[in-house]
């Protein structure tokens, strides 16, 4: 009885909006917080990480070039950037505290090989810029390059993502790749405002503590790696969710809280500027991408000399000025982007966040369930054995349907979005008139998502 009583608690807090409801899943489920505790198991998933993502560099690099013949790109490009994607919606931040990249600078760091410096001003200043550039440019040579296809351009990637960690883990202290310009981290980061589960402190028991350790560490134990400690976390963006201050903390303090999913991004009301850069650009690449295929696309390469690296590139930055303008249109129809208890805010960048997110989990999913299938035939031509015989294949319908549900699904997230701040937060503000033409500019962008998305299926 007391576990059904569990879980009807968590179901309720899961499924109902109201901003102070949290279910603790320490209190809950102490194992799951003796997960945590046991800093064992984070060095067991991490080291799991750092053989999985040694073999595919290798094979990437050394392995045949024929994509149907090396199991690096699905495991890369289906299986761990698919998984990344579907984390965001559950456990955040998760997959940043177990991530392999930051590996040798965290070896650096412990031989004594750093300089561990803090980071610099201008690191700290324009970091953002930077990681957001480097996202466009992962994007970008993944489409330019047709990289999915590309084994050896793959490893590159990945060891490009390695030597960016490794070299900010020889300069600097903790983990300020992770914490500044790790591209993957900033879009995860704003993922995870929708994440259904957040990592929170008890302020007031921070409030009594006198050595902060889980910021500065212990004798045998450094502190948050990103230089938060659990006393300054206040949102999903920056931390890592590696846990390290449940075991550092003698106060108690920290906690695993199951929420409604929707809560922080409707309290943020889009003030991060994290989000107000990447969710444009999200958007605009996913549009790029999906009619990278499309007939007109062709005749759009053949006018740019024949080019498809300039036509992406036009497209690429034409999706990103669009969403930029459509996410001033939002902030224009809603009439208010500014309140006396928060300052400025920019209230579309909340109502776009779930439909840029399933977006790309879109993307992602339609590589994972199309070749899906082929895995261990490619794994059996890779090394010589023939496994042709348990091929399976995922009709197309099937895989438009079931993306066709996840986009409906982050249409109806941000048209409940739209619902909250009309009905809460901004009762009686916001004129109806405006309230029904934001509802269709989702619509709209709903019905181009499928369009587009159905021609890329087809094609």
């Amino acid at each position: 009885m007391a576990a059904r009583k569990k879980i009807r608690e968590a179901i309720n807090v899961l499924f109902t909006y109201k901003e102070q409801d949290r279910f603790d899943l320490f209190a809950a489920f102490p194992s799951v917080k003796n997960f945590f505790l046991n800093r064992r198991n984070l060095f067991y998933i991490r080291s799991l990480g750092d053989i999985s993502f040694t073999a595919i560099i290798l094979m990437g690099l050394f392995g045949p070039q024929d994509a149907s013949r090396n199991i690096s790109l699905f495991l890369a490009w289906g299986i761990w950037w698919t998984g990344v994607v579907l984390s965001w919606f559950i456990v955040g931040k998760f997959w940043c505290g177990i991530c392999p990249f930051p590996g040798i600078g965290r070896l650096l760091q412990k031989m004594n090989l750093s300089l561990n410096l803090e980071p610099s001003p201008f690191v700290r200043k324009y970091s953002l810029h930077f990681s957001v550039f480097l996202f466009a440019a992962i994007i970008w040579s993944e489409s330019v390059t047709n990289m999915k296809n590309w084994p050896m351009g793959t490893s590159f990637l990945l060891l490009s993502i390695l030597l960016g960690a490794t070299i900010l883990g020889a300069i600097y202290k903790g983990q300020a790749w992770c914490r500044h310009l790790c591209p993957l981290g900033k879009i995860i980061g704003a993922a995870a405002t929708i994440s259904m589960i957040e990592l929170r402190p008890d302020h007031g028991k921070c409030k009594t503590c006198k050595t902060f350790s889980c910021k500065k560490g212990s004798d045998d134990a450094p502190g948050c790696p990103v230089y938060l400690g659990a006393f300054n976390i206040r949102n999903n963006v920056d931390c890592l969710m590696c846990g390290r201050c449940v075991s550092l903390c003698d106060k108690d303090s920290p906690s695993l809280r199951l929420r409604n999913p929707f809560v922080e991004l409707i309290l943020n009301k889009g003030r991060y500027i994290t989000c107000s850069y990447i969710i444009p650009f999200l958007m605009g690449s996913q549009l790029a991408r999906f009619v990278q295929h499309a007939a007109w696309y062709r005749r759009a390469e053949t006018a740019l000399f024949d080019s498809n690296t300039i036509t992406f590139t036009f497209l690429l930055a034409l999706g990103f000025g669009l969403f930029i303008l459509i996410q001033k249109a939002g902030a224009t129809l809603f009439g208010i982007t500014e309140d006396p208890s928060f300052g400025k805010f920019s209230p579309m960048v909340p109502v776009l966040v779930p439909l840029a997110f399933t977006g790309e989990l879109v993307y992602r999913l339609d590589y994972f369930l199309a070749n899906a299938g082929d895995l261990i035939p490619t794994f059996g031509r890779q090394f010589g054995i023939n496994l042709e015989g348990l091929y399976v294949s995922v009709p197309r319908p099937v895989i438009y349907w079931i993306c066709l549900l996840s986009l409906s699904m982050g249409t109806a997230s941000s048209a409940y979005v739209l619902h909250i701040f009309n009905t809460r937060d901004f009762e009686g503000v916001i004129e109806k008139k405006r309230y029904y033409a934001l509802h269709g500019l989702v619509l709209l962008l709903f019905t181009t998502y499928a369009v587009l998305f159905g021609n890329y299926i087809a094609s």
